[in-house]
């Protein structure tokens, strides 16, 4: 029985590696390892593919995150709305700030409720922050109109979702500023950390650039209190590489969510990931839900999940904790029981392997495994 990761990049690197370290070896041999036209060629072809005028690179989805609530004059004293249902990033970046998260409950596509967001809105406000979260676009429409009803800025955490779209457009470039993770992971990811933000206002853009270079308006000139947040030319010569094989591989995450379906619409006990008509997902994961049959906490799920362990199978969960029951969080004054939706998916939530090289036979080897598990914890239960 073959073992099947979470996620195996040596598959994907292997249709590009030609093509990958003869750029590489020509940017190792050029000397010019920060900025240079291999940055600013990458910037512009991401900002085409999302439908923006400007990209601007930088070191991770976590500094895009800052920068952007850095450009918009967000700090001491305002609020941003989020989810809680996140990787700590997405919230760690607004206390950055000086600025306090509002986390406010998600629904069943895992991103957050846009009826408690509106009821979340109060005079310090200054910005939603939403996260497309498994590469799951948030509904942009609603959100937009309840941003601009109350003139509140939008950054959206695309960290999961390079390639998503919400009603023909690529989330990203909907709100104010769109921020990504490049990381290895994510379904456009480098040989390391990286990250960009993506606008069409020519201020924000002038802006972000500045922040992200120590504040320097020309050199050794600065006028804001920056930080040192680059993207490698290293990096953006693989990215340019792997663009354009992006909308591929998101067709095969497709491909293999659609089987996914397939495999497991009857399976009882689990639940599948929520689908929008408006929406394009891209399948960063391929998250279901484990029924934990009335038990308290994550027991049945984690009973399902190191079973399928032990058949080879590895699966992750994100996130076991949620964001307002994090020790850091303490301050902010939630309580357990204060946002339900979010504390049950915590409990529930099993992200199975995924990625466009994952064949029909694994897929039904994971599904095979997953009803074997299933039934194993029905047998226990009676």
């Amino acid at each position: 029985m073959n073992k099947i990761p979470p996620l195996d990049l040596t598959k994907q690197y292997k249709q590009i590696s030609t093509e990958v370290e003869a750029s590489v070896l020509d940017i190792l041999r050029s000397g010019r390892y920060i900025g240079g036209a291999t940055v600013a060629q990458f910037e512009q072809e991401f900002a085409d593919y999302i439908g923006t005028t400007h990209g601007i690179g930088c070191n991770s989805g976590t500094d895009a995150l800052y920068l952007a609530l850095r450009a918009l004059n967000i700090g001491e004293g305002d609020e941003v709305i989020t989810t809680p249902f996140t990787f700590i990033a997405t919230t760690e970046i607004v206390v950055r700030t000086g600025a306090t998260p509002v986390l406010v409950d998600i629904d069943e596509s895992f991103n957050f409720d846009l009826d408690r967001v509106k009821a979340a809105i109060t005079p310090k406000t200054k910005a939603i922050l939403p996260v497309h979260l498994f590469g799951h676009p948030v509904n942009m429409t609603q959100l937009m109109e309840i941003a601009q009803a109350h003139n509140l800025y939008v950054i959206e955490d695309c960290a999961q979702a390079t390639g998503a779209e919400w009603a023909g457009q690529k989330v990203g470039c909907i709100g104010h500023v769109g921020c990504f993770s490049f990381f290895p992971t994510k379904n456009l990811g480098a040989c390391g950390d990286g990250g960009a933000m993506v606008t069409n206002d020519p201020a924000i853009a002038k802006t972000l650039r500045v922040l992200k270079e120590h504040g320097m308006t020309s050199r050794y000139h600065h006028e804001e209190t920056g930080i040192n947040s680059r993207l490698d030319a290293l990096q953006a010569a693989i990215l340019s590489i792997k663009l354009r094989h992006l909308d591929t591989w998101n067709q095969g995450r497709a491909q293999v969510a659609e089987r996914y379906e397939q495999l497991l619409s009857m399976v009882p006990g689990i639940q599948l990931p929520a689908q929008s008509l408006e929406g394009k997902e891209v399948w960063n994961q391929y998250t279901i839900r484990i029924n934990n049959g009335g038990q308290p906490g994550a027991t049945v799920r984690d009973r399902v999940r190191n079973q399928l362990q032990e058949r080879g199978i590895s699966s992750m969960v994100y996130y076991p904790i949620p964001l307002h029951l994090q020790p850091v969080y303490k301050t902010l004054g939630y309580r357990p029981g204060q946002l339900p939706h979010a504390e049950r998916a915590a409990d529930e939530v099993l992200s199975l392997p995924m990625y466009p090289e994952l064949s029909l036979e694994e897929q039904q080897q994971i599904a095979y495994g997953l009803k074997d598990s299933l039934s194993l914890r029905e047998k226990v239960a009676s």
